[in-house]
């Protein structure tokens, strides 16, 4: 089939490398977001996406909107079969849904219906699930609620961070994609209705969200801490500024501190909780580099009773 992939983030590049190499289909543009800026010199960067695709030699379009009419004349010249969409990062509207013959085909990290939305991988890790994964499913009006071509399971490691799992499921999900596109332009693949029950919502995670409460269990913390690593990042407040919490992990038999209490010994920094203390294994004080906790720790020269939070 004739192909235009949409996407943007790093995430997406897996599956555009996929496609390419695939050799079956031709992948004849990609639709990425706008330049945006970037680093300290805030100056204006291509999506990882559109870098791919300018190394591959294939046409990229950056529209503002996907309405506009300069981009949707552009799609109707290039009348892709298909549009594989691994988080592009806009909505699409009906009309540009309606140029290709098979539709715009998504790569979502979730297996749908839980988790519909902008952070299903996060919300997977912060809701404790054992079990998570990837689904292709034809895009409609509905939040990420299409038919469903096929999914692919992944085992949730204890110390995966949304970062660590999001990476494994951009490598799995390449492949559910590229073998969704084979099996559309074959016939041997129909999409199915997704189940009316299991339906779970995965909002994207505000800055807010990723505060800790101290008060909840440390199993709580953990997951809170490893969803929300590496973006927006887990923080608390220690006089009065703002502590990024990068690794914490559950300390069972440290039950002698309130909720938010630190303890800090000669090579390690201990954190109450509502149930068990967590020990803060890195950290990133405001205006400065991640570091591990203990060296934190002797830093600021903890005083006794002294809390986060």
């Amino acid at each position: 089939m004739k192909l235009v992939f949409a996407g943007t983030p790093e995430v997406a590049v897996p599956a555009l490398d996929a496609l390419i190499a695939s050799g079956r289909h031709e992948v004849a543009a990609v639709v990425t977001r706008p330049d945006a800026p970037a680093g300290r010199g805030r100056r204006l960067v291509a999506s990882p996406v559109a870098q791919r695709a300018e190394e591959a030699g294939i046409e990229v379009l950056k529209p503002v909107k996907p309405r506009d009419e300069d981009f949707l004349a552009r799609l109707r010249e290039i009348a892709p079969d298909c549009c594989p969409v691994v988080a592009y990062g806009a909505l699409l509207p009906q009309v540009a849904l309606d140029i290709p013959v098979h539709g715009w085909v998504n790569l979502h990290f979730s297996l749908l219906p839980a988790w519909r939305g902008a952070a299903p991988v996060q919300h997977a890790l912060m809701a404790g699930d054992e079990i998570t994964g990837a689904s292709t499913f034809q895009i409609e009006r509905g939040l990420d609620s299409g038919p469903l071509y096929g999914t692919v399971t992944e085992v949730v490691r204890p110390t995966d961070t949304s970062g660590d799992l999001l990476t494994r499921l951009a490598f799995a999900g390449s492949g559910l994609l590229a073998a969704t596109m084979d099996g559309i332009e074959d016939g041997t693949l129909k999409a199915v209705p997704q189940p009316a029950e299991g339906i779970t919502l995965a909002p994207k995670i505000t800055v807010e969200d990723a505060q800790i409460d101290w008060s909840a269990p440390a199993l709580r913390v953990d997951r809170v801490v490893r969803g929300c690593t590496p973006a927006p990042g887990a923080w608390t407040v220690f006089r009065g500024e703002r502590l990024k919490l990068v690794q914490a992990v559950p300390v069972p038999d440290r039950t002698d501190l309130a909720p938010g209490e630190l303890s800090a010994g000669k090579n390690n920094v201990y954190v109450g909780t509502g149930s068990h203390a967590v020990e803060l294994l890195w950290v990133q004080p405001q205006g400065k580099k991640p570091m591990k906790g203990a060296d934190w720790a002797r830093g600021v020269r903890i005083a006794p009773d002294e809390h986060v939070g």
